[in-house]
Parts: C-alpha cells; structure tokens; sequence
C-alpha cells in the first residue's frame, strides 16, 4: 500500500472512530436527559391562625411565590365540657377576604381521641355538620366554593377505622361532588402502612416536622432531625400509593422544662426574651435558665427553655435528601405556616433556594 493511501485510510479510521465517539456522546446525553425530570415546583403555605387579617408581609409572600392556593385552618374538632358530641373548636374568622387570585383549601383538624368512642352513626353526622360549616367560612372568605377538602388528623391503630369511616363519609357527600379530599400524613404514617393503613383520600400531604420528643429533655431540635425524617422516608416515600405534596416547616417554639420534667411549650417566649441577661442565662447548645421568676412566662427560676428553630440549612438538608427520592413531575411545597412574624428570618431567595434543589 501507497503511503497516500496508508494516510487515507488512518484518516477514515480516525473519522469512523470521531463519529462513533460523537455517537455514544449523543446517546448518553439522551439517557441522562432522559433520567432526569425537572420537576415543577409550586409553592404554598398554611394559615394557621384564628383570623385572618390582610398583612403586608403575608401577601407579598403570597404575591412573590404566585401562590394559587392557601391552606387555610378553618376550626379544630375535639369535645368539651357538658357536650357529648364533637364541637368546632376556635373558628377562623375572616377580617378581610383571602386574594382573588388564590383559591383556599380548607382545613380541618380533628383531635384524634375525638374519633375512638364515636359510632358509625356519630361518624356521619360529624360528616354532615363540617361540610356546612367549612362553606359558610369559605363563603366569610369572600369564595363562592372550595375544589379541596383537607382533614388533618394524627390517626393511630385504634382510630383507623373510625377515620378511615369518616372519610368516606366525607366524600360520598353531596357538598364534595366533583372535589378533591386529601389529608395530613405523619412519618410513623408513611412507614406503618401496614399497621396504619391507607387512607381513603385523593392526596396526602407529607408533613416533615415535629418528627422528635418534644417531650425528652436535652438539646434535640424536636421540629426537625434529619437523623429521624432518614429513619421514616428513605424509599417509603416513592412506593406511597397516592400522590404527596411535601409539608416543611418555618416555625419556632420554646419548649419549657422544670427540674428536667416537660412543662409546655411556651407561646410568649420569643427568641429576643432569651437573649435578655436579665431574664434569661444562656448554657448552651439552645438551652436557657430562667435568672429569676418570670411569672409572664410562668416560669421559675431554674427553669430551662429549649428554643427549637428552622435554619436555611435545616430545609436545604431536607430539600437534598428529598429531591432524589420524589418522582413526581410536579411538586406542591407547603410551608407551615404563614405568619408575618415566622418570615421575619427568611428572605425570599432562602425558599428559591430550597425549591431549587428539590427541582
């Protein structure tokens, strides 16, 4: 062979070789294009509060993250003295209307003691009084109508039944024809499901806070522990049997402790108190002495506050260690809650950030 035509052919070798190359590139790309979905990420808040009052930082929040829907607690159900039967429990109440470009998703939440005595009968006429209650505040909200129900109830083995009962009984009724049910889902809800079962709803809302011992002394941040959402989701989450959306936290809660025993948590101690000398002593960790009787907080001298808080590095950590294990092309994130007061720390490329990774 001629030595032009030894160069020839090394120069198609070397060209056959190229497109080969730029081949399998091209397919690697496709397979990895075609592993990776980004997902779409809708942001949303609870409103957990007893009136809703229009706010400045509340509705910018709401306008900066196009929010379309608000979770709005509409009354808790639980018993009280001198009735029998199960009673709404602090109402919301509507000051102002809720925006005309969000839609609210009512909520209800169901003290789970309430359901252990009650009999099918009492199940359905608990049915039969919420729906009407919810719309006359969906109504005071300044809404014609509601596309979703949501029940939020800590279920046990116990009450499953009972709950399950109930939640049929919802959405067989004539008020929820052509609407969506959906419920609250704890950790121990999502891992047990043998023992706690499924419930009979449309969607579930995957609530990734208040997973510690609020109850156990020491520095633990009882809201979130990555160490513990690990113990409860890892592939639970992607075998789960309805669709999820993904409930995170951004409140704080100072959790009161006398000779070591739990007291409460304390609804007046704000973190400006704790860093007060004159009030407070600071031991460590996120541990605090009362310096001396504090009867506006009720509290002793000696007794110590765990302030327990949400971090942008908290819900990044979750954030990461979630993304991966939701396959869903769309994802509704659910903050708890809003509150002018609880958004004080947080900007809004802190929640940007967040979705980004989970994206």
């Amino acid at each position: 062979m001629s030595g032009s035509s030894k160069i020839m052919s090394n120069a198609n070798t070397q060209n056959y070789y190229n497109i080969k190359f730029q081949a399998s590139c091209f397919l690697l790309i496709l397979t990895l294009s075609a592993c990776h979905h980004p997902k779409t990420i809708n942001t949303s808040f609870y409103f957990w509060k007893t009136v809703f009052k229009t706010k400045k930082t509340e509705s910018a929040w709401l306008q900066h993250f196009k929010v379309k829907s608000l979770y709005v607690r509409i009354m808790d159900i639980d018993r009280v003295e001198n009735r029998s039967e199960p009673t709404p429990i602090l109402p919301i109440l509507f000051k102002n209307k809720i925006p005309d470009s969000v839609k609210i998703i009512p909520v209800v939440f169901i003290v789970n003691d309430v359901l252990k005595s009650l009999t099918d009968t009492g199940i359905s006429a608990l049915a039969n009084k919420i729906l009407p209650f919810v719309q006359a505040k969906v109504e005071q909200a300044g809404k014609s109508d509601f596309e979703e129900l949501q029940i939020d109830c800590d279920w046990t083995a116990s009450t499953r039944e009972h709950f399950f009962y109930l939640l049929k009984q919802l959405k067989k009724h004539p008020m929820m024809r052509h609407k969506k049910l959906s419920v609250t889902l704890r950790l121990h809800q999502l891992k047990n499901q043998v023992k706690s079962g499924i419930p009979p709803a449309d969607a579930a809302i995957l609530m990734c806070y208040n997973m510690g011992n609020l109850r156990a002394y020491g520095n633990q941040n009882s809201i979130l522990e990555m160490s513990e959402l690990k113990k409860y989701l890892n592939q639970n989450i992607g075998a789960y049997p309805m669709p999820l959306a993904i409930g995170l936290p951004l409140f704080n809660w100072a959790v009161a402790f006398r000779n070591k025993e739990y007291i409460g948590i304390s609804k007046k101690i704000k973190f400006v108190d704790l860093i007060d000398k004159n009030q407070f002593i600071f031991i460590g960790d996120n541990i605090y002495k009362a310096a001396t009787d504090l009867p506006d907080f009720g509290l002793n001298k000696a007794d110590e506050i765990r302030w327990e808080a949400i971090s942008m590095d908290d819900l990044q950590a979750v954030a990461t260690y979630l993304s991966p294990l939701i396959k869903a092309n769309t994802l509704t994130v659910i903050y708890f809650h809003l509150d002018e007061n609880l958004l004080k720390p947080y900007h809004y490329t802190d929640l940007e950030k967040v979705n980004q990774i989970l994206h």
